[in-house]
């Protein structure tokens, strides 16, 4: 998916920011904006837009010299997720549908996103996790999904954010016994989990845990290591969270469920719905 006009103004609202978080000083902020509109000025328009946001991201970096401007954002996430756990596996276990459940709530997660503005706190995801579990989301797709599971020999799980990566164990978990590889990106970049979150949320402990070896906030595969695009082909089963794997895997003609809320108009067009909206659905 390529970056579209509405895209610009999200990247200049990121960068400011990421800029707030590294320097307190107008003089420093100003310089490392201009520099980032002069890189926006000149980047071509087919790209897929965590690309352009990956580049946004290294000039911040490396002009604040702060290799992780959203390091306590994460920590902040990572503690908030953990506090809601043993409510969220009470919706789990009560439910009539468990995988559902799970499902829903995993995708609930995805609201925990600094790329689309301010730290989710925690009343904004609870106020998610209640809408989450009557808001429509095609019963087919869910339990197409339910299917191909159960006949997966091996399941890639794309991760996203921290914080939501406990929202991710709550759908792993019934996904129990399955040999499973949750993947997070191999360098900071906005609130993307990382290995650390991962293993906050104790996912080490129920399946394999890698890196992707890219700090785009997606799966730019072109850009990611051998032994990540090596599990992504001889995976059976992909499922990818978030609008940034959505981006830059949805023309790579493997089987992939994607599972995310519609954070923007131009997916929201795309799969002709409402931004807010929860979606599953299924690209080959």
């Amino acid at each position: 998916m390529k970056v579209a006009p509405e895209c610009i103004p999200c990247f200049v609202r990121q960068a400011f920011e990421a800029v707030s978080l590294v320097t307190d000083d107008q003089e420093s902020g100003r310089r490392i904006l201009r520099q980032v509109l002069f890189r926006l000025a000149n980047e071509p328009f087919d790209k897929a837009p965590p690309a352009v946001a990956r580049d946004i991201h290294r000039i911040i970096k490396q002009l604040s010299g702060d290799g992780d401007p959203f390091l306590e954002i994460k920590r902040y996430s990572n503690s908030l997720a953990r506090r809601l756990m043993p409510a969220l596996r009470k919706l789990v276990s009560s439910s009539g549908d468990r995988f559902e459940t799970a499902v829903r709530l995993a995708i609930c997660g995805n609201v925990i996103d600094c790329a689309q503005g301010d730290t989710v706190g925690e009343e904004r995801i609870k106020e998610a996790v209640l809408h989450c579990l009557d808001q429509p989301v095609s019963k087919n797709t869910i339990d197409e999904l339910r299917s191909e599971v159960r006949s997966a020999s091996s399941i890639l799980y794309l991760g996203d954010n921290a914080g939501e990566v406990f929202f991710d164990r709550l759908l792993i978990e019934e996904l129990e016994g399955r040999p499973i590889t949750f993947v997070v990106r191999g360098a900071p970049i906005i609130n993307d989990a990382l290995r650390g979150d991962a293993k906050r949320a104790g996912l080490d402990k129920l399946v394999t845990v890698i890196d992707n070896g890219s700090d785009a906030p997606g799966t730019i595969l072109e850009e990611c290591s051998e032994d990540f695009k090596r599990q992504f082909r001889e995976a059976d089963l992909v499922l990818a969270k978030g609008q940034g794997n959505y981006h830059t895997l949805r023309d790579q003609g493997k089987r992939i469920f994607y599972l995310l809320k519609v954070k923007c108009p131009v997916v929201a067009d795309e799969f002709g719905c409402d931004e807010g909206d929860m979606v599953v659905v299924r690209k080959d």
